[in-house]
């Protein structure tokens, strides 16, 4: 025997995390954007459970806001330890007849193959009661470790506080994500008891329950010991998206990607990039990128939100916000804003230009210093700029307006009626001269200065 059945997945998620010093609860601390609950989720959902419950305890609210439609919530009040919190799912498991995998919920990294690893080990032959998911960091602190025979049975499992000299010079360590079958779970938690230097109800001591009563447990390894790391303080948040991102990092380079400066483009948890596609050093991506092959991401920019189109190219020094579009080989450069537009293909804006609620048609030129006009500090408008429109420097579209296919807007003009196909709108203030007025005034003014001067020093 060696299948997996349905399973529940128990989440941990009723703790203060006060070494965060937040109002924000622990598990929804972001990583690359999501929630570090969020990328546990996700990895648990790859494997279709039949349940998801989380625990939660301290600011439940906020977590039961997050999570409220893919997962059940518990409560645990008081918090009396991690083998307690999962004996808080007992009335909401009764009768369900699956296997039951207990995770962290801040330990965002766990692999779907993992879990999948110790649900298949906890239906072998040997039938273990508990399977415990160990790992060999490089220093194993005051983790709890995990004593195993040569099969990697276990003989016991102690936590770093209650272990002797001997115990604590084993290097396995317990992660703290464990598997049972639920007809077993409840049973040897109620036989847990506090009997330990925290006064808790311990998780792992199930472990220790069912091998005193003759039962087999089992260790399955995981050869990355970052998969299973906690996250509870700042210092080891910055630590788990360090990690993520240079993961991420070589997964884009490995799928033919170039980043000039790896260590400086920060990606979102859902960016896409596609082949052929070049970073520049120092860009950033909020949620919800993606970029079309052979485009070119240059120094500086910060994207959100932004589909960019194929041999696209951005900044740089330039900002894309949520709703941005470049359609195949559309330019904006330095100092350029985008915002639920659309810059279609091959037109450009090529440097100091607020493009926000706009349809740009292909082969347009935006000429420096325009603006779109969007807001009346009420409601947006929207302004269209026709194909090949040549818009230019330091003009103000003021919306809604259509500017029309091959028209030319005259640089310094503010826009607010329509443009029509080929024409040409200029709108500006008549030009005054004063001949001999500047000189009168410099004169004037000089005056003035040095009588203030004369008066303050006499």
């Amino acid at each position: 025997m060696n299948t997996i059945r349905e399973f529940a997945a128990v989440i941990l998620a009723a703790g203060k995390g006060t070494r965060l010093n937040s109002d924000l609860h622990k598990v929804l601390h972001p990583i690359a954007g999501r929630p570090i609950i969020e990328h546990l989720l996700a990895s648990v959902e790859a494997l279709n459970p039949a349940r998801t419950i989380v625990i939660v305890g301290d600011e439940r609210e906020q977590v039961e806001a997050q999570v409220a439609d893919r997962a059940e919530c518990v409560v645990q009040e008081p918090q009396l330890g991690t083998g307690h919190a999962v004996a808080q799912a007992k009335q909401a498991l009764a009768g369900f007849e699956g296997d039951v995998l207990m995770l962290l919920g801040d330990a965002p990294f766990i692999k779907p193959d993992t879990m999948q690893n110790m649900l298949k080990r906890l239906r072998q032959n040997d039938a273990p009661a508990v399977v415990v998911l160990g790992f060999e960091p490089d220093d194993p602190l005051q983790y709890g470790r995990v004593i195993t025979h040569s099969d990697d049975t276990i003989e016991k499992m102690v936590e770093f506080k209650d272990a002797n000299e001997a115990e604590r010079a084993c290097r396995l360590c317990n992660s703290g994500v464990m598997a049972a079958r639920a007809e077993d779970l409840f049973e040897l938690l109620e036989r847990v008891n506090n009997d330990n230097a925290q006064g808790e109800y311990y998780l792992p001591d199930i472990v220790n329950v069912a091998v005193s009563d003759g039962r087999n447990c089992a260790a399955v390894r995981t050869d990355l010991p970052d998969e299973v790391a906690g996250i509870n303080s700042r210092s080891e948040l910055a630590a788990a998206e360090a990690q993520w991102q240079a993961a991420k990092r070589k997964e884009v380079m490995d799928a033919g990607a170039t980043l000039r400066a790896p260590d400086t483009v920060f990606f979102s948890w859902d960016t896409q990039i596609e082949r052929d596609v070049t970073i520049d050093p120092n860009v950033v991506f909020g949620p919800g990128v993606s970029i079309a092959q052979g485009a070119h991401i240059k120094a500086f920019s910060h994207i959100e939100g932004a589909k960019i189109g194929i041999t696209a190219q951005v900044g740089p020094y330039a900002r894309l916000r949520p709703g941005a579009v470049l359609e195949e080989g559309a330019f904006i450069g330095n100092f350029v804003e985008m915002k639920n537009a659309v810059l279609g293909e091959g037109a450009k804006a090529s440097h100091l230009t607020y493009l926000g609620d706009a349809t740009v048609g292909a082969g347009a030129n935006i000429g420096a210093g325009t603006i779109t006009c969007n807001y009346d500090g009420y409601f947006k408008y929207h302004t269209e700029i026709g194909e090949r429109a040549f818009i230019g420097s330091n003009s103000a579209l003021i919306a809604p307006v259509t500017i029309g296919a091959d028209a030319i807007v005259a640089a310094g003009s503010a826009v607010s009626r329509n443009v029509g196909d080929g024409e040409l709108r200029m709108v500006r203030a008549e030009q005054l001269v004063k001949p001999g007025w500047a000189d009168r005034f410099h004169d004037t003014m000089k005056k003035k200065k040095a009588a203030a001067k004369a008066k303050k020093e006499g």
